[in-house]
């Protein structure tokens, strides 16, 4: 999991949550991360940078995480880009809805930096 020429795209309506999960991917290695608070930028802020992975808030207004999964998926350019879900929804229908559409994972709130190391590992592949 090479953080050089990675960058990040985390999107979240919480500024706090943002800043949070920034320092963490900061600390473990991933110095580019760029974060936005709603979905429609971060559709616009795709087009202007080739993100290697997306983390996602779910319940956000007006368009959810996983309408912004779905939007991202649609467009060919996006479909391959790694997308995490991050929340505090831990419904088991709700997380096996989102795993059959394709998320590739989730990262439940609250959480350290550790366990999203691991999760990103799980996801990416080993440092």
């Amino acid at each position: 999991m090479a953080a050089e020429e990675f960058p990040i795209l985390v999107v979240d309506d919480h500024r706090t949550m943002l800043a949070i999960i920034a320092r963490q991917l900061r600390d473990i290695g991933f110095p580019e991360v760029d974060t936005v608070g709603d979905p429609v930028t971060a559709l616009t802020m795709l087009r202007r940078r080739p993100y290697r992975l997306i983390l996602s808030d779910w319940n956000m207004a007006p368009m959810d995480g996983l309408a912004f999964f779905r939007a991202v998926r649609a467009d060919p350019d996006y479909a391959r880009i790694p997308f995490i879900l991050v929340t505090a929804e831990n419904r088991r229908d709700s997380v096996a809805e989102a795993g059959r559409l394709g998320v590739d994972g989730f990262i439940l709130k609250p959480f350290d930096a550790a366990t999203l190391k691991a999760r990103l590992a799980g996801i990416l592949g080993p440092a």
